[in-house]
């Protein structure tokens, strides 16, 4: 789940929580998972399957059902896409000693295979200081689909917008860009992340440089119950931000197949996060923007 951070934690952006999972809103893990309509498979892996049929199914009964592809509560992102058309949103909330926000994602699918991404912090308080922090804006784009023994491959790349009061934010424009590679083996479920970001450096030019790796594991558990772990870190940026570790833990619950709750954990083995954050988010598939005219006119009828 990719998440935006203040310059004393390593700036992760994207589309995190990601995202709700457990943390940043990504479901949906995505969040991102296949999922029937009356029984959902709640992890990430069901959500590679689906992505096979939806976003470019042509078939009216596949258009009709809209699948949740959430990224949180990991700081990995899935390399799934949410259906074309499709409006979905990941929010949720994180507590730490001296560090609590409510961050979002919003995402839309332009095209088959392109989701577009819109994240924020509206509300942000560390170390005392509160207020707003920073904004990010990107896309992911899926090269490969998930297909017998080929995994989904997408690119993700986010620019990170300093719309932080206070001292809460980057305080400059950066860039990040992540490969990500999704890949399911029965039920069980993985999301591996590689990249680079480019943090400015407020007031002067250039820029400082860190590498981004994570690899999450999701699971069912029963009917809509399921599990997700997580692995991951970041290099060293600069004096003031140290390379860092992190392991995450959460539990996912798919209210329906557009609907997808999660909440756990993550600790900091080594590096500047708070010792332990606790998460808790929400993915919703709003709607399918390109069919609401449609949709409408035969309600009406």
């Amino acid at each position: 789940m990719l998440r935006l951070r203040s310059p004393q934690r390593a700036l992760l952006l994207c589309v995190l929580a990601g995202v709700c999972s457990s943390s940043a809103f990504s479901q949906e893990p995505d969040p991102s998972k296949q999922k029937n309509q009356e029984q959902q498979q709640p992890e990430k892996a069901s959500a590679a399957n689906s992505q096979s049929t939806g976003p470019g199914a042509s078939s009216d009964s596949q258009q009709d059902v809209i699948t949740a592809v959430p990224n949180r509560p990991t700081f990995a992102s899935t390399a799934e896409t949410v259906q074309r058309g499709v409006f979905e949103l990941e929010y949720g909330f994180e507590l730490a000693n001296a560090h609590q926000n409510i961050n979002g994602l919003l995402k839309w699918g332009a095209f088959k295979n392109l989701e577009l991404w819109f994240l924020n912090i509206p509300i942000e308080r560390d170390s005392g200081v509160a207020g707003r922090g920073d904004s990010g804006a990107g896309f992911k784009y899926r090269m490969i689909s998930h297909s017998g023994k080929l995994p989904s491959v997408a690119v993700l790349y986010v620019a990170t917008l300093p719309t932080a009061t206070a001292e809460l934010g980057s305080g400059a424009v950066g860039h990040s860009v992540q490969f990500l590679v999704s890949k399911d083996f029965g039920e069980h479920h993985f999301d591996a992340n590689e990249g680079v970001q480019f943090v400015g450096r407020p007031g002067a030019s250039g820029f400082d440089r860190n590498y981004f790796s994570a690899i999450s594991y999701s699971h069912p558990i029963s009917g809509k119950w399921g599990w997700t772990a997580e692995l991951a870190g970041f290099s060293w940026t600069n004096q003031n931000n140290p390379a860092s570790m992190l392991i995450l833990g959460a539990g996912t619950y798919n209210l329906s197949s557009r609907l997808v709750l999660d909440g756990g954990a993550y600790v900091a083995v080594y590096g500047p996060f708070p010792r332990v954050t606790f998460f808790s988010g929400v993915t919703y598939s709003v709607a399918d923007l390109y069919h609401l005219h449609s949709s409408h006119r035969s309600a009406r009828h």
